[in-house]
């Protein structure tokens, strides 16, 4: 694990990506891998494969033509990729990386990281956001995505900030405990404010879990609030990382069970549409 992939494209987080990415990157003390990844259509589609789609009384100077379109407008998709590519490159070694490569592949976005899952220690994305429509209906890549990997998966909204303060969403639960672990044990978000958040009424165990949390984070240098808030999940949720100004909002991934998915993958689901910050989610 060691790298950082960013997936990047032409859209207006591309920025947000790179730089954020670049804080990981320079944190973690590891290696940035820039990904574009061209969406999964045929780029050359055959002339048999077009006569299919005509008829078979088409001429073939049309074929030919219809060929090269799909020939050339593959070039220049490749070629677009190149250069949002080396503009990440370039912004991330004025940003101080120096340990920086670019990989451009045809698939899909979940699938390729896949493939590149082994060494990476982080991915970083941004929300798209579908033309004309509300956040409740971004497209499905980041939730692909986080559902796919086992890595962590941070997901950026809004412009970029080197993050001062962070939200831990904790439910006392086994995996809520590991992923307190994780972020003690990591040096991404060391130095930073926390604050364990608890939505709803906390049993006596969950209130001794939280308890076993904060001192954990403690021990690690953190300065820890916990905050208790008595209401619906993801609007405590939102509410709050707004009201304390965080920056990264932490939370567990989907866990492999049905039951898992209905409880926790919804609540999970529903703020990778609705944040209104950058989410780091772990597993």
């Amino acid at each position: 694990m060691n790298k950082v992939v960013a997936c990047i494209d032409d859209s207006t987080r591309a920025a947000v990506v790179c730089d954020f990415a670049i804080w990981a990157a320079r944190l973690l003390d590891v290696k940035l891998e820039f990904l574009h990844v061209l969406d999964r259509h045929p780029e050359r589609a055959s002339i048999s494969d077009y006569s299919g789609a005509i008829g078979i009384d088409s001429h073939e100077s049309l074929l030919e033509q219809l060929s090269a379109l799909d020939e050339e407008r593959s070039k220049l998709a490749q070629e677009h990729g190149r250069q949002i590519l080396q503009a990440a490159r370039q912004r991330a070694e004025a940003g101080g990386v120096s340990a920086v490569d670019t990989v451009q592949r045809h698939g899909a976005l979940a699938e390729t990281l896949l493939d590149l899952e082994p060494d990476t220690r982080l991915v970083v994305m941004g929300q798209h956001e579908q033309a004309g429509a509300s956040r409740w209906y971004l497209d499905q890549n980041a939730e692909r995505v986080v559902r796919s990997l086992q890595r962590p998966v941070m997901v950026v909204n809004g412009a970029y900030k080197a993050p001062e303060r962070f939200v831990i969403a904790f439910d006392g639960s086994d995996t809520a405990m590991k992923m307190v672990q994780m972020v003690a044990a990591s040096p991404l978000l060391k130095g930073l404010d926390c604050h364990l958040l608890v939505a709803g009424d906390p049993s006596a165990s969950v209130r001794e879990s939280l308890a076993q949390a904060h001192e954990s984070l403690e021990s690690e240098g953190f300065a820890v609030s916990d905050v208790v808030r008595v209401g619906e999940a993801e609007q405590v949720i939102r509410d709050y990382v707004l009201e304390c100004q965080a920056d990264v909002l932490v939370m567990g991934a989907y866990g492999h069970s049905r039951i898992r998915h209905l409880i926790m993958g919804s609540t999970t689901s529903t703020l990778l549409r609705t944040s209104p910050v950058s989410m780091l989610v772990l597993r």
